[in-house]
């Protein structure tokens, strides 16, 4: 719908039965986020918080808690969306049916913006004291913004067609920060408002930054969409939205007219502070890091506005409907972005960024004796260097008419028939992987693997358990985990993982076993191969944690005669997980007990 309001959207929802009121006063300090939590858990509606302790705002959660609900939210704009999308893939068609694509066109001109005057806007000047300081894990450093649209410009080219709103959390309170005053952001340099940082750096001046929260739902999508270089995302909310992108300036800083919340502030040149830690959605904390610093100018917010916000831990969560959105609106593009790329999977299981799943093309391979994988390994090479998908560990590449990466055990399946694991295993070491993954070396320091897997079957995969891993579980055909003892460092693991393999060698009894995960006491739950997924990918540095039966070196490649094995036990490096508290449960369920 094209809402013109944040309240307007959650008015529409409760006419509808999306939503629920909680009208006792709740404890932003981790009930509001525990509340939270457990109503997605439930795939229950989204939820507007109309007494929060210690501020006079109310607060909604989980508007994009459901797929279903997101796209109820955008029923009216989202088939338009996704036919702007395929003109983008391919300009022609709009030429070949002028009138078949008339209302992608009308809606070309709402995505352009609107400038307005400020003053009319009934925005009243607040302190970061006054809004709803939600601490949602507790061990977190303090309160975080969880849906801001961070808003900078580019200092060569300013204004807002060549702006960038990006979603990077925000700490508003808890360690060295002064209250009121200064804020952290936590980006990469990679990212776009790390571009305006760099350059504004170099040029010594301090780059000006606008958050944004509230405001329709459409600009929280624009702030998380993957869109390609040279299209602005206030372009895509107003597209979206159905509205323009109203915004006025204030004191040389932008503001978003339609949102609730504004924080104005300037980030100086190399002037960081702690920021962190901070219950992440690999489901683990990342920890304290120096990251930006942004020293407050104004904040405002409307007389009723209603501050939104998410919760983000081991997945699923409420991130996972964003990113099925994303993908009905732009999956289409991917074969564009990557030749010869069918479809990418980033496995939200994983952790997201940990595991891609992808289907490519192999027209080399048939003239090839070998059948080994060819073209595949070079569309790998692109799916890595391509914007967000560059920060994955693992990648399983296949080809294949009939293939879906979306169905993980039939996918995985394919490949462990197929993978020649003397062949097929490409390692990039000292690399970059996640800021927030701490299974590499150091921060944003790791490594990656490659399984390009194609041509006729090699094995067929157990589907019992074998009897010398009795003690164990088969997860999925050819996969087994099995317990070891708790992990002390790489020299030791190296030297037990040796004597294993030699205890187990290659026997007829395992040739149907392509993966062994080695993990320590967990406690598996009904989803096994989420679990699965989890464990391994969030746990494992490629270069240090795969090993193999009789594994082997030969002109630099590394290979193994037999099954793979990844050490996906605990290490002492590794963030600690996310674990709800007790206490805070137990409150949290007094509640609920009359809305769920």
């Amino acid at each position: 719908m094209g809402y013109s309001s944040l309240l307007e959207c959650i008015n529409d929802l409760e006419k509808h039965g999306h939503l629920i009121r909680i009208k006792e006063e709740v404890d932003p300090n981790l009930e509001m986020a525990t509340i939270h939590l457990k109503v997605f858990e439930a795939k229950g509606k989204a939820v507007l918080f109309e007494k929060v302790k210690g501020s006079k705002y109310q607060a909604v959660s989980n508007l994009f808690g459901t797929l279903e609900r997101s796209k109820f939210m955008f029923r009216d704009r989202f088939e338009v969306m996704q036919e702007l999308v395929k003109l983008r893939n391919d300009p022609m068609k709009a030429l070949k049916s002028p009138f078949k694509y008339l209302s992608t066109g009308i809606a070309g001109l709402k995505a352009l913006q609107k400038k307005a005057s400020f003053s009319s806007t009934g925005f009243k000047e607040i302190k970061i004291e006054d809004l709803p300081l939600i601490k949602h894990w507790p061990k977190d450093g303090g309160a975080f913004v969880t849906l801001p649209q961070v808003y900078s410009e580019d200092i060569d080219k300013p204004g807002v067609m060549d702006s960038n709103l990006g979603m990077y959390r925000i700490q508003l309170s808890g360690n060295n920060y002064k209250l009121n005053k200064e804020v952290g952001l936590h980006y990469q340099l990679h990212r776009g408002i790390g571009v305006h940082q760099t350059k504004s750096n170099k040029a010594g001046k301090p780059l000006k930054v606008s958050i944004f929260v509230g405001g329709p739902p459409a600009h929280s999508l624009a702030a998380v969409m993957p869109l390609p270089e040279g299209i602005s995302e206030l372009t895509f909310a107003g597209a979206l939205g159905g509205r323009k992108f109203r915004y006025a300036y204030e004191d040389g800083f932008c503001i978003s007219l339609d949102a609730d919340f504004v924080i104005t502030g300037e980030v100086h040149p190399n002037e960081n502070k702690p920021e962190g830690p901070f219950g992440d959605h690999l489901g683990y904390y990342s920890l304290t890091h120096d990251f930006p610093l942004m020293r407050i100018h104004k904040v405002y917010a409307k007389e009723n506005a209603i501050w939104p916000f998410t919760v983000v831990g081991r997945p699923p969560q409420e991130d996972t409907a964003f990113g099925a959105l994303i993908h009905e609106l732009s999956g289409s593009a991917i074969p564009k972005e990557i030749p010869g790329v069918k479809e990418v999977h980033a496995v939200d299981a994983a952790g997201v960024h940990p595991l891609l799943l992808a289907v490519g093309s192999e027209r080399y391979t048939p003239y090839l004796k070998s059948k080994r994988p060819a073209e595949l390994l070079t569309q790998a090479n692109r799916i890595l260097g391509t914007g967000q998908l560059s920060l994955a560990k693992y990648l399983f590449i296949s080809a294949g008419d009939n293939l879906d990466c979306h169905d993980i055990e039939k996918f995985m399946t394919h490949i462990f028939e197929r993978m020649d694991p003397r062949r097929d295993l490409h390692f990039y070491t000292k690399t970059s992987i996640d800021t927030l993954d701490y299974s590499g070396d150091n921060i944003n320091e790791g490594s990656k693997l490659v399984i390009a897997a194609y041509g006729d079957k090699l094995r067929s995969l157990a589907t019992v358990l074998p009897e010398k891993f009795s003690q164990g579980k088969l997860i999925m055909p050819g996969v087994v985990m099995l317990t070891f003892s708790a992990f002390k460092d790489h020299a030791l693991a190296k030297k037990e993982i040796a004597e294993f393999c030699n205890e187990i060698k290659r026997t007829s009894e395992l040739n149907g076993v392509a993966q062994i995960v080695l993990h320590d006491a967990f406690e598996f739950g009904k989803d096994i191969i989420k679990d699965y997924l989890w464990i391994t990918y969030t746990r494992s540095n490629p270069s240090h944690d795969v090993y193999g039966v009789d594994e082997f070196v030969e002109n630099k490649h590394w290979g193994c005669h037999g099954a793979m094995i990844i050490d996906a036990r605990k290490k002492p490096h590794h963030a600690p997980e996310l674990i709800v508290d007790a206490s805070v449960s137990k409150k949290a369920d007094e509640i609920l007990k009359k809305y769920l």
